[in-house]
């Protein structure tokens, strides 16, 4: 192996130039693929933050909406409903809409998503710096980690919140008590507030329109620890009309547009990675054939077949380990310049896949010139053969 090795480093050292063009363009494919992965998993976090975080084990929806919480619409009267279903700990409701958040100095408008929820109930984020409301109505908001890192926003400052009512645009002064983590939900960062005002100042398509009952998009529910989320939720659906129950995942992955988007980006990823199998196979390919004599040259002297494909398999490691790191560290440079609002993010674990099979492509994609360097039959390569 020491000599197979020493082979390869060789040929590399001697044909720096080249093998380093081809480097970079295995680099210029590893931070497309890491790209890709950060875009995917950024753009999943955008829109499912704040369900992926939430303290419960299933939300309930209005049936026949595809779990869609844009379109359900749940009276609060079926929280006593849900609540008497054996193994329910706890519900509360949430409703969602959207709202901008308007500056008088002359900062850019930022779009939020307005999240109403019940104090101290399922569906409420921990507060990291401050204190949560502890009543469904009032001024106070609880902002999220998003919100205060892109505007600046701190404890005890005031808000203005545009929605539209009706055809008018009206405008509410709310007071920031709490922080959150960050929990983005549609691309927006949150704003959460307590129920009854959320109600209130939610896009409405009549100006002061009041409703005869209060509704939900969803309602959370936390289980028993002892009970089965599964088994609970089959019996919300036997004992609560016209509802649907679904776990958190299968509740992110039925926000439209999202298991759509994460097909797309996987797929293009995974044509990524096919086109770097077939650039190094075809770059190595063509090397082995510019080289056939001196592997004749070789087996001429005795080095075995197991040596000679060592000593490929090395080179095609060698050069796709260099290339991979030059690109993550071209990614590791680009990433660290893209503005927060990008949603690009490097999660550890997708990084270290992409990594992972990004060096495997290398060997993989070089199987075919190692065939041929170790089916080299000396003396035709040496033309000695009759």
């Amino acid at each position: 192996m020491k000599l197979a090795f020493f082979l390869a480093f060789q040929e590399v050292w001697r044909n720096r130039g080249r093998f380093l063009l081809f480097s970079l363009v295995i680099a210029l494919i590893t931070t497309l693929v890491l790209f890709i992965a950060a875009l995917s998993e950024g753009l999943a976090l955008a829109n499912k933050e704040y369900l992926e975080k939430i303290n419960a084990q299933l939300l309930v929806f209005q049936k026949n909406v595809d779990l869609s919480a844009a379109v359900s619409r749940l009276s609060l009267s079926k929280i006593n409903d849900i609540r008497r279903v054996e193994g329910v700990a706890a519900v509360g409701p949430i409703g969602f809409s959207n709202g901008v958040m308007v500056f008088s100095d002359g900062r850019e408008d930022l779009n939020v998503s307005l999240i109403g929820i019940e104090a101290g109930k399922p569906g409420a984020p921990p507060v990291i710096v401050g204190k949560s409301f502890v009543i469904d109505r009032g001024l106070q908001v609880v902002i999220d980690k998003n919100v205060a890192d892109r505007t600046g926003v701190q404890i005890g400052e005031r808000i203005v919140i545009k929605t539209i009512q009706g055809t008018k645009e009206e405008f509410y002064q709310l007071e920031v008590i709490g922080i959150t983590d960050k929990r983005q939900y549609l691309y927006q960062p949150s704003i959460f507030l307590p129920y009854r005002t959320w109600e209130q100042i939610r896009p409405q398509m009549t100006s002061g329109l009041q409703l005869v009952e209060t509704i939900s998009n969803v309602i959370a529910i936390q289980v028993n620890p002892d009970a089965d989320p599964t088994i609970v939720a089959d019996r919300i659906r036997a004992q609560v009309n016209d509802v649907d129950v679904a776990n958190i995942v299968t509740a992110y992955k039925a926000i439209p547009g999202y298991q759509v988007q994460q097909d797309t980006l996987n797929t293009q990823s995974g044509f990524t990675l096919l086109i770097g199998v077939l650039v190094i196979g075809g770059f190595f390919q063509i090397q082995m054939l510019q080289k056939v004599p001196q592997i004749g040259v070789l087996k001429a002297i005795g080095v075995s077949n197991f040596i000679v494909a060592a000593a490929v398999v090395s080179q095609i490691i060698l050069v796709t380990t260099f290339g991979v790191a030059i690109g993550s560290l071209i990614s590791l440079g680009l990433a660290l310049g893209i503005p927060s609002s990008v949603p690009i993010i490097f999660n550890g674990s997708s990084v270290l896949i992409a990594v992972g099979t990004l060096l495997l492509i290398g060997p993989l994609g070089g199987l075919v010139s190692v065939r041929l360097a170790v089916t080299v039959e000396p003396l035709i390569a040496l033309g000695l053969s009759s």
